[in-house]
């Protein structure tokens, strides 16, 4: 089984990780969408988020953008990480899973720099 954590608002995927709205958690078999749930976002806090979503047992993240840290956690957690993505949340995972979506490599180095985020 896999599980696919979509950082978002509400429906939406969100530009920015940490401070998303909720992560739409979708689980899957043999490529397909089995099971979804949708929790909200515990607080953002320096190095948690990735840890709390490794304890749920999530193996993709997917982002709009993400901060480097986070995805050096993940990294480390071996958690693939897609940013850069764009849409309704359960269309991305579905996208995930047919081999259809890419990361841009979009990563957020300071939040005042918004450009960096692909906006």
């Amino acid at each position: 089984m896999l599980k696919i954590a979509v950082a978002s608002e509400n429906e939406m995927v969100s530009e920015h990780f940490g401070h998303c709205a909720n992560f739409n958690i979708f689980e899957a078999e043999e490529n397909k969408l089995v099971k979804s749930e949708t929790i909200p976002n515990p607080g953002h806090k320096p190095g948690f988020l990735p840890n709390f979503l490794n304890d749920m047992g999530v193996n993709v993240i997917i982002s709009g953008g993400m901060g480097g840290g986070a995805i050096e956690i993940f990294n480390e957690k071996g958690i693939e990480v897609i940013v850069g993505a764009r849409g309704n949340a359960k269309e991305i995972a579905e996208a995930y899973l047919q081999g259809k979506l890419k990361s841009t490599g979009s990563v957020c180095h300071e939040h005042k720099h918004h450009d960096e985020c692909g906006k």
